[in-house]
């Protein structure tokens, strides 16, 4: 718009001059870029009347670079004054605070000692809240703080009475997620207690009594008397012997029952998945079942050793035989003798090779129950141990 007016105003100059009769002159002239030509008579005064015309339409590059400079002076005045009034406005602020949290430390500290007690920050705070705030809660409150570890606070300890309220509040928040922790804890335990007294009623696997201990021993009278029929060739070689002729005499009454070991058999099979006799007890008869079954490897070698030291005519074949039914006799003796021992003792005979491995797992207890009470065989852990028990 400006060069605009500029260009205007040259060619209003140059009409004018045209007009005039003087000396016939032919002259190009360029200003703002534009050019200018006129063929006229020119007069010495009217060459100067448009040059400077021209001149005075013209910006002057020094004066603009000169008001850009001060205008860039003048808004970084405004800028340093901006921050020297912030930096006054933070400086009085702290004042203001430092002043605030002396006069508040001053008021906690009521021996004018310097430092803040336990005692004395407890009086304070409760002034302050309006409230009664427990011991152990204060203390609390000066661990968190005593940066120096003298058990006081110092000015700079203390900060302000707002944050010894947030930490109060903090303090007062984790011992309530500590205390719902606890009550979580101990309802999970009596959940357990409860299901401990539901299984404990499903299957008796207390301690067991002294009456339990001596009932546990009975059942190995069936594979004791089972075993007699191995000490025939003991027997007959010692006719004068009291226990040798005592024992044929039991042998012979057990025999004379009909059916006297499936009785026997089918009697404890049933007895052992009584779930309210004692484990011990239960423990015990199983192993007296596998006891007796075990009896009759010995007796199905022995057939097939007369069978075929017979068949082949070999010597010695009965010798061979009577050993084989004096180990029988006398394992089971040393088996029986161990695991009454152990039971009158209250402890469970799990040692026997073999056979106690297998009386583990099948004997019931409490952690072959879910919660439910449902009853889910035993564990995988158990299974593992009686493996590496047999190993």
């Amino acid at each position: 718009m400006k060069i605009q007016m500029q260009t205007s105003t040259l060619s209003f100059l140059l009409m004018l001059t045209s007009s005039q009769a003087f000396a016939p002159a032919s002259r190009t002239f360029r200003a703002q870029g534009l050019d200018v030509a006129r063929s006229a008579f020119v007069t010495p005064s009217s060459s100067s009347v448009l040059h400077a015309t021209a001149d005075s339409a013209l910006p002057d590059p020094t004066q603009t670079n000169n008001s850009e400079a001060d205008e860039v002076q003048r808004l970084r005045a405004m800028a340093q004054k901006l921050r020297d009034e912030a930096a006054s406005l933070a400086a009085e602020q702290t004042k203001k605070v430092s002043d605030a949290a002396m006069k508040a430390f001053a008021k906690f500290d009521l021996n004018h000692d310097g430092t803040i007690s336990v005692d004395e920050l407890k009086v304070g705070l409760e002034k302050a809240t309006k409230h009664e705030i427990p011991q152990n809660r204060i203390e609390k409150l000066v661990q968190k703080l005593d940066a120096n570890g003298d058990g006081a606070l110092q000015m700079e300890e203390f900060a302000s009475v707002d944050r010894l309220k947030n930490q109060l509040d903090f303090i007062v928040r984790e011992e309530k997620a500590v205390a719902l922790e606890e009550a979580k804890r101990v309802k999970q335990m009596e959940e357990e207690k409860q299901v401990q007294e539901m299984r404990m009623a499903l299957v008796n696997d207390a301690e067991p009594t002294a009456s339990d201990k001596v009932v546990s021993v009975l059942p190995y009278l069936f594979p004791l008397l089972d075993s007699l029929q191995y000490a025939g060739p003991w027997v007959t070689s010692h006719p004068d012997n009291a226990l040798a002729q005592a024992a044929a005499l039991v042998f012979t009454l057990y025999r004379s029952i009909s059916l006297s070991g499936f009785l026997a058999f089918f009697a404890l099979s049933f007895l052992s998945s009584d779930l309210s006799l004692n484990r011990l007890v239960r423990f015990n008869i199983q192993q007296a079942i596998y006891l007796d079954f075990a009896l009759f490897v010995p007796g199905l070698m022995a057939a097939l050793l007369g069978a075929v030291g017979s068949g082949l005519g070999l010597p010695g074949t009965g010798v061979v035989t009577e050993y084989l039914s004096d180990g029988v006799v006398l394992g089971t003796l040393a088996t029986i003798a161990y695991a009454s021992a152990t039971s009158l003792l209250g402890s469970t005979p799990d040692q026997v090779p073999f056979i106690s491995g297998a009386t583990t797992r099948r004997v019931v207890t409490l952690d072959m129950f879910d919660e439910e009470g449902k009853l889910v065989g035993p564990s995988r852990g158990v299974e593992d141990d009686e493996v590496n028990k047999e190993d």
